[in-house]
């Protein structure tokens, strides 16, 4: 009988090669999946149906703007620190931070894909 001790140089290249495949087939999955939703988004949403009320130091501000015009999504923006009209609209709200992602009206806090999908797709049934 063999003892178990130290694994073999092929165990490790099989182990390698099962890590890279899985992570492979994660990135497909993952890049598929976003394709297919800003697909149905930018499909959906018609212009004045999005508006994001941002900050210049806004990170979360900057992937939302970058998704929605990777994806042809129709969006308006404007920025509080630019925007006295933006500012006075985003105070009303008391949000405690941006982005603040209005959808057909309903504001949504920061930002997510998924959210402004169903945001859109919801207030159509």
């Amino acid at each position: 009988m063999k003892a178990r001790g130290r694994p073999t140089a092929r165990s490790l290249l099989v182990l390698a090669a099962m890590i890279a495949t899985v992570s492979v087939a994660n990135s497909w999955w993952v890049d598929g999946s976003d394709r297919r939703l800003g697909e149905h988004v930018a499909a959906v949403a018609k212009p004045g149906d999005i508006h994001m009320l941002s900050s210049e130091t806004c990170a979360i501000c900057a992937t939302a703007r970058q998704w929605f015009k990777q994806h042809s999504v129709p969006f308006s923006e404007c920025i509080v620190e630019r925007d006295s009209a933006c500012l006075a609209a985003f105070e009303a709200r008391a949000a405690p931070g941006t982005p603040v992602i209005l959808v057909r009206g309903r504001a949504q806090l920061g930002f997510s894909p998924e959210r402004v999908r169903d945001g859109l797709t919801l207030q159509d049934l």
